[in-house]
This record gives structure tokens, C-alpha cells and sequence, in this order.
């Protein structure tokens, strides 16, 4: 199936958000899997071609637990949010292949929903064993100061950096040190938020997303370094 946009997927979601029901859902599964699925799929082939060109050891694999996410939410993993469907659509294209956790993984990511088209790169959030991995990387000083280069260099393009959320410097880090906030970070991401119609035009959206893609290569390949180091998931 060739890509050529996610056409009425906005209005779909939307229908999802105003009728969070797994009964609901179950009973327009078929809009779901043409509006939504069958243009996924697609996606992820063509979006996973340009990608290579990038990055050749990027994954790309149109399936669901792969480069696609589930409809329906965990909730006993999602906190205070107990509606039982997203009404957002995530793709992921991690390096590295597919053992252990995606979301630990260097990756091209993005989602969209009736509010916005979502994209970034890098690691979003830290467990222990990426979290570990990062401070050893920054460690040096070499290294810390190189990424917070890039991170400049990325944000001076109109692009963000997933904010700080540890509020004290972690062991073995002094605020004497050159780029030493960089290890107050919980994960390491970069990211621009656009208007959604843009998933529409299958041309435009691939075109789109590709010079952000290329912009934040760099932060990508330092995570995915960073990634390699991790013991464990």
C-alpha cells in the first residue's frame, strides 16, 4: 500500500476522545484499521526507507509492539488517566533492534492527535540502566560539553529540549563543572510540535519530518552511543 497521507484519522481520534469506550471502539474497528492502521503501515515502510538514508541501522518494522503502538491503554500503568483508548497515535523507529524496551532505545519518534503532530529524537525518559549509562557518558567533561554543543546547535534551529526534572546534582557532579545541568536531565530529547493537518499530505509529512529528522541526527547519535553503554533493561 503506498503512503499518501492519514486521511480522516484526525476525525477519528476525535470520535475516540468523545467516545472512550473499548465498546465504542470495538464497534468502529473498521475506521480504525482503515483510517488509522493501514496508513501506519504504510508509513512506517516509506518513512523507514527515508530514515535509512540517515541512519542505516535504524528499525523499521510495521507492526504493532514494533514500530506501531497498541489503541488500547494499560491503565494500570497510566496514573491518574484511566480512559481505556489513546487518542493519540505513536510510531517509533529505535536503534539497535527490538530486544528489551523500545522506549529505552535512540529513537526517531513521533505522535499526533486532533492537537498535534509530535516529533523528536533521543530517550524520553531514563530507567536506571539508560539513567546510569547517561551520568558515565557525561561524566567526561569532553563528552558533556560536546553534547551540550549539539543541544545548541539543535535548539538555535527552532527546535526544544525535554526540560530538567531532578532538582539536585547527582553524585560525582559539582556546580563547578562545565555543562554540569546536563545531568539533571531524567532523559535526553529533542523536540518540535506541529499543527496536526499535517499528517494529511502524505508528501508534505514525510518531507516534514525528514529535515527534522536530519537536524536532530546528531543527538540521535549520541544517544544511541549512550544507549550501547546501558547494562541491562
Amino acid at each position: 500500500m503506498e503512503f499518501n497521507g492519514f486521511k480522516k484519522a484526525l476525525e477519528f481520534l476525535e470520535s475516540i476522545r468523545k467516545n472512550n469506550s473499548k465498546e465504542y471502539f470495538e464497534a468502529h474497528r473498521d475506521e480504525y484499521e482503515q483510517y488509522i492502521l493501514n496508513h501506519s503501515k504504510a508509513f512506517v515502510v516509506e518513512m523507514g526507507e527515508h530514515l535509512m538514508a540517515l541512519e542505516p541501522t535504524v528499525d523499521a518494522e510495521p507492526k504493532i509492539n514494533k514500530s506501531l503502538f497498541k489503541m488500547y491503554r494499560d491503565i494500570r500503568r497510566m496514573g491518574e488517566n484511566k480512559e481505556p483508548m489513546k487518542s493519540k497515535i505513536g510510531i517509533i523507529f529505535p536503534q539497535g533492534g527490538w530486544s528489551g524496551c523500545r522506549l529505552q532505545k535512540s529513537s526517531f519518534y513521533l505522535h499526533f492527535s486532533p492537537d498535534e503532530l509530535f516529533v523528536a529524537v533521543g530517550v524520553r525518559w531514563f530507567n536506571k540502566p539508560m539513567l546510569d549509562a547517561y551520568r558515565e557518558y557525561i561524566g567526561d567533561e569532553k563528552r558533556r560539553v560536546a553534547l551540550d554543543e549539539t543541544l545548541k546547535k539543535i535548539n538555535a534551529l527552532g527546535y526544544s529540549t525535554m526540560g530538567k526534572e531532578y532538582k539536585k546534582y547527582p553524585k560525582g557532579f559539582t556546580p563547578q563543572m562545565k555543562s554540569v545541568d546536563l545531568s539533571l536531565h531524567k532523559g535526553m530529547a529533542t523536540y518540535k510540535i506541529l499543527e496536526p493537518e499535517i499528517i494529511e499530505e502524505g508528501d508534505k509529512l514525510i518531507d516534514t519530518l525528514y529535515k527534522i529528522y536530519e537536524d536532530m541526527l546528531p543527538l540521535q547519535q549520541i544517544m544511541y552511543e549512550v544507549s550501547l553503554r546501558a547494562k541491562g533493561d
